[in-house]
């Protein structure tokens, strides 16, 4: 038998000696207390019997207290909760940008708060508060023989609710014993820490009061447009009564249930001296008088940037164990101040006159046809915006009837489907507010640090209050030819210098698997050879298929995932290469920002540091060690093909229109009939790049010349640029390696189109998981035709999505 045998035969003896011994204890026991009884009479038996039995069931209790006192919040915990400091949310330069607060809340001494306020809790809710020490024994006797008589009441003191109140996850919600208990252990320690004084400040500071106000102060300022010092003895008496019930006694909502309740509170005030017979009789015959007002919700201030860190910074305190409401974190984010305003007005100044532009041109069956935005915005007041669009789109405007909640709450309640698109579609408003909302055109911005990662700028949509569906971090979106730069960084990096020369001429590209592919673009083809380096300025598909032929699918697809493709999946099939498979925009502009950072890859950045309300840090991001993604030679030359992108290809506009003259580097992007138009620009400080399109992509611009990338989303980029610059927030003689200034923009030069192809050019046997095109519905044939299409079928009619916050 080894050691381990031994050892648990032993313990195994151990017990059997312990239970034996205890067990002829116990029957020893019994036989003594047998013998102790015999020959008493019956009713000292019974007698005896009860007292032992309360002796142990009072022991059993008093044994299951002292399991529960380390289980209840402890002095430390008490003190961190009446210290309570909402964490806050900084931008770079130390501006407030959020908060996380348990509701609205402003703490306030106890004496800034009416006297009748707490007269009337102490009537109301405790009256022997200052002679208890947490725990009213009279009380709770009192309120169990009132229940046994079938009048419910409670026994709870000012200071047990206030342990509910700091404490209710720890303690419990559900009506029991065990809950019971662990408030009666959390108010005597409450008591044996704190003042009398000490305890009616917290309590009046912590109890909720509806419409997200929380405390005396926010109730105050919410129901009687007063701070709590100013409130009467009715105002006082009202707010009181509401803690019986916040909703039952809602005096906005319930005005009758609430006045009856104030009343009862001035009943318990007249009945401990507060006033006389007199007095009441005159307060009780009073109205009851409301100046109601929601508080502006703090969490207002948020935008996409700061829901982000939220969400983010709940996972991490989780994580780390704290409390984001409680503990006084200050968190540092790396949002530049001016930066992110400039990205705000170049959002909302740009997508605004591109919204015009969509609006003029599918109101009428011929549009304007004109490049320039005034014309458009001068058209807009004398139009209906999208009128000839839902005309024309019959079948479409049905589907998204189909498409909606109400729809589908009716047939699944039994209507039929045709009765009720029928219903649906008579409801005026119902379907002008669908109408505005599937046309209203959308926007992403972000601007990122390419030596630090750091996210500088950060816009999700035009307007966070109307959607809060974030196109920066959430919509995945068909990057068109902004993903083209990955395929020609494969090729650089196997080693195909940028004047290997390809033949404008269409091929078929036939993909390991036997499918084959015919990408053509809309300008035709010349026949002639041009080098690597045109093929990505002038974004020819032809050229941009046989690079991808050469350097394979896999090592395109690592290098996008290495330098910042790495949330979405990208689908290895040919057509990739001219950015088939969706991405987010920030994972687009973060991917060129590694090769902006001559091939480094660095997480992008939103939280710096964390720091404790002493200013310690206690959590550092800013160090993350840069990951290796593409050669430092590569990318170099990668960047310099880029250049030639908005000195002569489809991104000339960045100069003519905005003037800047910065040695910078970027791409343009279109998806299939306009849906998607992206720019990224790249300038040695900052990286920003910009999404235009419609939330779901069946609806599209109608013409190819504001439907391109290099004709919407550029206008963001280069507005914000522009005052970048002008701000002097980024270096205007600052050169990427092997870079010199450009000469000086002329004054206008028109760019070349982007290049597309048809739906036709896919040749049968494109692979079974490539997006395919739909056939146009009969009303949409003409718009369907005319549209031009770069080098993507389209993906999935994408819904309006849900907002997340």
């Amino acid at each position: 038998m080894d050691q381990d045998e031994k050892t648990e035969s032993g313990i195994r003896q151990q017990a059997r000696d312990l239970f034996g011994s205890a067990g002829g204890r116990a029957k020893a026991g019994v036989r003594q207390a047998h013998g102790f009884l015999s020959g008493r009479p019956r009713r000292q038996q019974v007698l005896i019997i009860g007292l032992a039995s309360f002796v142990v069931l009072l022991a059993a209790f008093i044994a299951y207290l002292i399991i529960l006192i380390p289980l209840t919040p402890g002095v430390d915990d008490l003190k961190q909760v009446t210290s309570a400091r909402p964490s806050t949310i900084l931008s770079a330069e130390g501006k407030e940008l959020g908060s996380f607060e348990q509701g609205l809340q402003e703490r306030v001494k106890l004496s800034q708060i009416s006297p009748h306020v707490i007269t009337a809790l102490i009537a109301t809710e405790d009256h022997r508060f200052y002679d208890h020490h947490g725990v009213d024994f009279t009380r709770i006797g009192g309120a169990m023989l009132a229940s046994l008589k079938g009048d419910a009441q409670g026994g709870s003191t000012i200071t047990q609710q206030l342990a509910r109140n700091m404490f209710p996850e720890e303690i419990g919600r559900a009506r029991s014993i065990n809950r019971k208990l662990k408030e009666l252990i959390t108010a005597i320690k409450i008591e044996n820490t704190y003042s009398k004084t000490e305890i009616l400040e917290a309590y009046l500071n912590t109890v909720p009061f509806l419409y997200n106000a929380r405390g005396i102060e926010m109730a105050a300022r919410t129901y009687f447009g007063k701070p709590a010092s100013k409130l009467d003895v009715l105002e006082a008496a009202t707010l009181v009564g509401m803690l019986k019930g916040t909703y039952y006694y809602n005096p906005v909502t319930n005005p009758e249930r609430s006045l009856a309740r104030r009343n009862v509170v001035l009943g318990q005030m007249l009945k401990r001296g507060a006033f006389n017979e007199a007095r009441y009789k005159a307060l009780v015959k009073r109205p009851l008088r409301l100046d109601f007002e929601r508080q502006v919700e703090r969490s207002g201030r948020d935008n996409h940037f700061t829901a982000y860190v939220r969400k983010w910074l709940l996972e991490w305190a989780n994580e780390n164990d704290y409390d984001l409401e409680l503990d006084g974190l200050v968190v540092q984010t790396t949002l530049d101040t001016n930066l992110q305003e400039a990205a705000l007005r170049a959002v909302e100044k740009q997508a605004g006159a591109l919204q015009a532009v969509a609006d003029v041109e599918w109101a009428n069956p011929t549009p304007p046809g004109s490049t320039t935005i005034g014309t458009y915005t001068s058209m807009r007041s004398s139009i209906a915006p999208f009128d000839y669009y839902w005309h024309t789109h019959g079948a479409q405007l049905d589907a998204f009837v189909r498409e909606t909640p109400d729809y589908r709450k009716a047939v699944d309640g039994g209507e039929a489907p045709a009765a009720a698109l029928k219903r649906i579609k008579a409801d005026r408003s119902f379907m002008r507010r669908l109408k505005e909302a599937k046309s209203r055109l959308e926007a992403g911005f972000v601007a990122i640090d390419p030596a630090t990662g750091e996210v500088k700028a950060w816009v999700g949509s035009r307007d966070f209050a109307r959607d809060q569906f974030d196109h920066v971090a959430q919509a995945a979106r068909q990057p068109g030819s902004t993903f083209k730069p990955f395929v020609y960084g494969a090729a650089l990096e196997n080693g195909i210098p940028p004047e290997q020369p390809y033949v404008d001429a269409v091929m078929d590209i036939r993909a390991a698997d036997g499918t084959v592919w015919r990408p053509t673009d809309m300008s035709g083809t010349t026949g002639r050879q041009m080098t690597m380096r045109d093929g990505l300025v002038y974004s020819k598909n032809t050229i941009t298929a046989q690079v991808m032929r050469d350097v394979g699918l896999p090592p395109v697809v690592k290098l996008a995932q290495n330098l910042g493709i790495r949330q979405s999946k990208l689908s290895q099939v040919p057509s990739l290469a001219l950015g088939t498979s969706p991405v987010t925009l920030l994972e687009m502009v973060s991917g060129y920002a590694s090769i902006a950072a001559q091939g480094e890859y660095r997480k992008p950045v939103f939280v710096r540091r964390i720091s404790d309300r002493d200013g310690n840090v206690i959590a550092d991001f800013g160090a993350n060690a840069p990951e290796r993604a593409m050669s430092a030679a590569s990318s170099a030359t990668l960047i310099d093909m880029l250049r030639g992108v908005v000195n002569r290809g489809t991104g000339t506009a960045v100069r003519y229109r905005f003037g800047i003259n910065g040695d910078v580097a970027g791409k343009t992007g279109t998806t299939q009939n306009n849906a998607d138009g992206w720019f990224i620009l790249m300038h040695p400080n900052l990286v920003a790049g910009a999404w235009v399109g419609f939330n779901d992509n069946r609806v599209t611009m109608r013409s190819s010349y504001w439907g391109q990338g290099g004709h919407n989303a550029i206008l963001l980029v280069g507005d914000f640029f522009r005052s970048a610059l002008d701000a002097g927030k980024i270096d205007r003689e600052a050169l990427f390696p092997g870079g010199r200034p450009p000469a000086p923009a002329r004054a206008r030069e028109e760019e070349p189109e982007e290049e597309f192809i048809q739906p036709g050019d896919l040749v049968e046997g494109m692979p079974a998981d490539a997006p395919q095109p739909e056939e146009p519905a009969a009303d949409e044939a003409e718009e369907v035709e005319d549209a031009p299409m770069e080098g993507v079928p389209p993906p999935p009619p994408t819904p309006v999505p849900t907002p997340l916050y």
